[in-house]
């Protein structure tokens, strides 16, 4: 016979019960995203009795979006809740992409507004990018949601979803060479200087069972270099996009990946290689392009890359006028945070065909020499003067240039005639070095450290002094523009300004904080030295007078 429990205890059972739930609800809530969070591999497939949403293998994702109203895609989860949304190369370029008609649905019928954020390419591939709604943010693995115009109309849908992919580990882009394939991957090499070995990895071309694999030649910071396939190995009567990733083999884990191999392609040499090319990476600086472009152009580069950092600023539409205007600017989408480095190194092997010297200075970084302050006008071999005169191998493959960070020179507002006319005091000493880079002399790993590369074996860097050569980094502006920087988070290898972590870091701005919070002060803020060489020199150059004082070229 049964022992009755006694009805004192009831009580105190459901009390226990209770708090056992409470507590495990409140320890099991995820940490934040810009910490640990994005600090470990994704998880594996998990069922949840107490969520309303079942993760299914990513393989999987495709046959749970074939509804004619939902595109078929892959979605990321990146710091700050943000979903990175891409389409699958099957899909075609959506005809009313740019309307703002798309949302993110997820499987608890939460929805948040999708937002056109560019196109990738090799494959083509349209992305958007969404919000994770705040319910969704409490427990994981979190769910990746479905892109569609019309939620209302949708069939019944299963409660199965695929996981969102972690951008702190991700094969994000991929670019082959004539003779290999470079990866760029998040979250293998975590730290600087503590790479995992060639051997411990393998390069997966396809399907990740049965999908070919090779080896891995090189692993530095988020770059790794693969062995192309032999043979026919790769080709398909489907002529699909071939998935790549990458596989640790001691822990028999594939690293998703987002990334397609592309074959090379032979195509005929359209005309000599450029001299002098620039390589900088952008966000929202469309109101400054115009400035650089002009500047640099007339002292001899001849071509000009920007990798766009996901800008929001009309910048496609500047840069065409500007192409109308007869310059050679060309855009590569690059949205993935913080990854300026990387970046670098992919301009690096995609430019080597076309440039043999590379230029990496940003939008706010104007090079001169002092030898040019008496010049009537600009020349285009001013700058091919301040290279070696052979670029051969026990020559010289890169030259460094040291900066002067101009303040914010008691300006309010960006200067309407630009950023040279505008800022004219400086701090005292040189800080940094941007560099021009011989393409041929840059080590196979593509390893460098923000403007400059580790060199092949037998060359040199040299070392500019001021009196040749100076870049006036106008770093420190108008409260108004400078803020705009720090919200955004630098693009470097370096901690969130934002995150109180290492706060004697160069890449901080001396007595900011960690909040976008304009310091007192801040308008005579590193205003040590005044400073009017350049401004001097590129009024003579490009101003024309009018009766509102001078007219910049870069302002017609």
């Amino acid at each position: 016979m049964a022992r009755k429990v006694p009805t004192t205890f009831v009580p105190l059972l459901a009390l226990i019960l209770y708090l056992a739930c409470f507590y495990h609800h409140l320890f099991s809530q995820p940490p934040p995203v810009s910490s640990v969070n994005l600090l470990s591999p994704p998880l594996t497939a998990t069922t949840n009795a107490n969520s309303p949403t079942t993760i299914i293998p990513q393989e999987q994702e495709q046959e749970k979006q074939s509804h004619d109203s939902v595109l078929s895609t892959v979605s990321v989860l990146l710091p700050a809740w943000e979903i990175l949304v891409i389409l699958m190369p099957e899909n075609p370029m959506p005809p009313d992409y740019d309307t703002g008609s798309y949302i993110c649905l997820f499987p608890n019928n939460d929805t948040s507004p999708a937002k056109p954020s560019g196109i990738l390419q090799f494959p083509s591939r349209a992305t958007f990018k969404c919000d994770l709604p705040e319910r969704l943010r409490r427990r994981m693995p979190f769910p990746q949601p479905v892109l569609t115009t019309s939620p209302e109309n949708l069939p019944e849908r299963n409660t199965s979803a695929p996981e969102l992919l972690r951008w702190n580990f991700l094969v994000y882009e991929s670019l082959s060479t004539e003779t290999d394939v470079v990866l760029f991957v998040k979250g293998l090499n975590k730290r600087q200087g503590v790479n995992r070995t060639p051997k411990e990895l393998r390069c997966v071309f396809g399907d990740v069972v049965n999908g070919v694999r090779t080896a891995v030649t090189s692993s530095i910071q988020e770059v790794f270099r693969c062995r192309l396939p032999e043979g026919n190995a790769l080709s398909s009567s489907d002529n699909k996009p071939v998935k790549i990733s990458l596989e640790i083999q001691g822990q028999n884990l594939v690293v998703p990946s987002v990334a397609y191999y592309t074959p090379p392609r032979k195509v005929a040499p359209e005309r000599p290689k450029s001299q002098l090319c620039a390589c900088t990476m952008v966000y929202n600086a469309a109101k400054y392009l115009k400035e650089w472009v002009v500047y640099h152009s007339e002292i001899g580069i001849e071509k000009f890359i920007l990798y766009d950092n996901g800008s929001d600023d009309d910048l496609e539409r500047v840069v065409a006028e500007i192409v109308d205007q007869g310059y050679n600017v060309s855009t590569s989408f690059w949205l993935w945070p913080k990854m300026q480095e990387a970046g670098f190194s992919h301009c690096a092997a995609k430019a080597k065909d076309s440039c043999t010297w590379m230029v990496y200075v940003d939008v706010d970084e104007f090079i001169y020499s002092p030898s040019w302050l008496d010049s009537s006008k600009p020349s285009d071999q001013m700058l091919q003067s301040l290279l070696p005169k052979k670029s051969q191998i026990g020559g010289v493959g890169e030259v460094m240039i040291n900066c002067y960070e101009f303040g914010p020179s008691n300006q309010k507002s960006n200067p309407v005639n630009g950023v040279m006319q505008g800022y004219n005091c400086r701090r005292k000493a040189e800080n940094r070095h941007k560099s021009i880079v011989l393409l041929d002399a840059i080590d196979e790993s593509l390893l460098n450290v923000i403007h400059h590369f580790q060199l092949k074996k037998g060359y040199k860097v040299k070392k500019a002094e001021l009196q040749h050569a100076v870049v006036n980094h106008y770093k420190f502006q108008a409260w108004s523009e400078f803020q705009i920087k720090f919200r955004r988070r630098v693009s470097a290898y370096v901690v969130d300004w934002m995150e109180e972590i290492n706060p004697e870091s160069k890449d901080r701005t001396p007595g900011l904080g960690y909040a976008a919070v304009e310091p007192q002060g801040w308008p005579e803020k590193f205003c040590e030295v005044y400073d009017n060489r350049l401004k001097d020199l590129t009024r003579r150059w490009f101003g024309t007078k009018s009766e509102s004082g001078y007219l910049m070229a870069w302002q017609i």
